[in-house]
């Protein structure tokens, strides 16, 4: 694989410019929790005003539905979803400004292209160990949405958070790769 980068957030774009494919990443600092119904109002507002809503530009977004908090932590899990489910609103979220996005599994060519224009970054984690993952986030605040549930908007604040960049701002996709090889050894 690559190599292992902590890295505080907020990211910018020159942060993100010197991550590759497969490079492990800690991330610490605020990111923002959202997945379907958060990225159609997200697309809504920005269509209406122009802007990301809640002042996100700059952010990176974490697809996730966080459960309330349990073990004397502010959640009791936290795991990501499955990214392509966003593909529909990435390209246009990265262009107005959000610089990361955290999730689980391969995104489209769509996606992986927006990364290479707009200079942002994919990054994944593992799902299936949520509770696990909660323990690298020390608080949590709900900022809107909250009529979405365990959609809604959250500003988490993570310390040595645990991923991967799986499409860098160059446009290298680890997953295409990685079946590429898996491919040729057939």
């Amino acid at each position: 694989m690559g190599r292992i980068a902590s890295l505080s957030l907020p990211l910018s774009r020159e942060d993100v410019a010197e991550l590759r494919a497969g490079d492990e990443v800690l991330l610490s600092g605020p990111v923002y929790t959202m997945r379907d119904a958060g990225h159609e109002r997200a697309l809504q507002c920005l269509e209406e005003t122009g802007e990301l809503p809640f002042g996100l530009a700059g952010s990176t977004l974490f697809y996730a539905g966080p459960t309330p908090s349990a073990a004397g932590r502010p959640l009791g899990s936290v795991g990501p979803t499955t990214a392509s489910r966003m593909d529909f609103a990435t390209p246009q979220l990265f262009a107005a400004g959000i610089v990361a996005a955290i999730g689980k599994g391969k995104r489209s060519p769509a996606v992986v292209e927006a990364c290479r224009e707009t200079g942002s970054v994919y990054l994944c984690t593992v799902g299936g160990v949520a509770a696990l993952l909660a323990k690298a986030v020390v608080a949590s605040e709900m900022v809107g949405w909250d009529d979405l549930g365990t959609e809604a908007l959250r500003r988490l604040t993570l310390v040595d958070f645990p991923c991967y960049v799986a499409v860098d701002a160059c446009g290298r996709d680890l997953y295409r790769e990685i079946e590429a090889a898996a491919s040729s050894m057939a």
